[in-house]
């Protein structure tokens, strides 16, 4: 059984409704392409800026390109301009990848809202993590 652990303290911003890199990933190796893998992810530091009522959070959860889970949705949503400030969320998720190549687990992150104001993740230092662990049937 392996476990992999990575962990960030970099804060990242975006205005876009498109998925970014958080800064959070692992990779692993399965040893079976028959072994799931288990995800434990941690996103701490959660931020949306008073710009505008419709800012919010989306992370999801990516193998490689693959978007494969929900880590958050709509997460700091107050439907007024109210500054939001150090927010966590987290999610665990077991995974089929069906492979002995080299797998990569990562979390990216977009504002829902579609109206190009501020949201971060690790805001001032926030250390968020994520761990995979070989699951043998």
């Amino acid at each position: 059984m392996q476990v992999k652990n990575a962990s960030t303290t970099t804060e990242a911003s975006s205005s876009s409704v498109t998925f970014a890199d958080t800064g959070l990933s692992v990779s692993i190796t399965p040893t079976s392409a028959s072994n799931k893998i288990l995800i434990f992810v941690c996103q701490n530091g959660l931020s949306k800026s008073n710009a505008d009522v419709n800012n919010a959070l989306d992370i999801n959860l990516f193998r490689g390109a693959t978007n494969i889970a929900i880590v958050a949705q709509a997460a700091s949503f107050t439907n007024s301009t109210l500054l939001v400030n150090g927010e966590t969320a987290a999610q665990t998720y077991l995974d089929s990848p069906a492979t002995t190549s080299a797998t990569t687990y990562k979390t990216q992150f977009r504002n829902n809202g579609g109206n190009l104001a501020s949201i971060k993740v690790q805001k001032d230092g926030a250390l968020s993590t994520i761990t995979v662990m070989e699951v043998v049937p």
